[in-house]
């Protein structure tokens, strides 16, 4: 909370607001990596482990063309403590990653990815509908921003006038995207998925206003 006196009838104050809500899309993302000394056989590992990515999505009932990736490369792999920088092979990387609106269907995606041939698996929840979520936040700065003005125009004997003028900034939480260990099929059948029991964090989104009273 902040006021101005910018003269005999008008004042600054500025405000801040915030909106909660429950996250409503989970982002899972995950990469496939596979080195081979020939190109052909890495491609070959790579498709597999792909293969096998879309069976699990088929069999937790989510449809392969859902997934989506956002980067696919193939390079040469060398041997720098070699002085004549020797070629040992090759790699292919892929980066995937699928937005589950069910939360249900995280822990059986997870366990999978879990004993797959698959690397920097990280699970982040986020709010798609973000636009409606700061509306709500600048409304609540706002409601605090005439809230402390009429507070500050009865303390000095005045009435509260119009809103002349507004600016207004906002900021959204960055989803936490922690590392999911890799975990033998052992363990897996001796514990629960890493996400069962847990709430998903909320998603915070602040909003400051500097409001333009009149006063009368």
């Amino acid at each position: 909370m902040s006021f101005r006196n910018l003269g005999t009838f008008e004042f600054l104050v500025g405000a801040d607001g915030k909106f909660e809500s429950d996250p409503d899309t989970a982002l899972v993302q995950f990469g496939i990596s596979a080195q081979e000394e020939k190109l052909q056989d890495a491609n070959q590992k790579a498709s597999q482990a792909a293969e096998q990515i879309r069976q699990l999505l088929r069999t937790n009932g989510i449809d392969p063309k859902d997934a989506q990736i956002s980067r696919f490369a193939t390079q040469p792999v060398y041997d720098y403590k070699n002085p004549k920088r020797k070629l040992v092979g090759y790699r292919v990387d892929a980066n995937i990653s699928i937005k589950l609106k069910d939360f249900s269907k995280i822990g059986p995606i997870a366990e999978g990815l879990a004993n797959l041939d698959v690397t920097d698996t990280s699970i982040s929840y986020l709010l798609e509908d973000m636009d409606a979520a700061k509306i709500k936040a600048v409304e609540d700065a706002l409601r605090r921003a005439h809230n402390e003005a009429n507070a500050v125009a009865q303390s000095s004997g005045r009435a509260l006038g119009e809103l002349s003028y507004a600016s207004v900034d906002t900021y959204e939480q960055q989803p936490v995207r922690p590392m999911m260990a890799k975990a033998t099929a052992m363990s897996l059948q001796a514990a629960p998925p890493p996400t069962a029991e847990f709430s998903a964090e909320k998603i915070t989104v602040t909003a400051h206003v500097n409001a333009l009273y009149n006063l009368k």
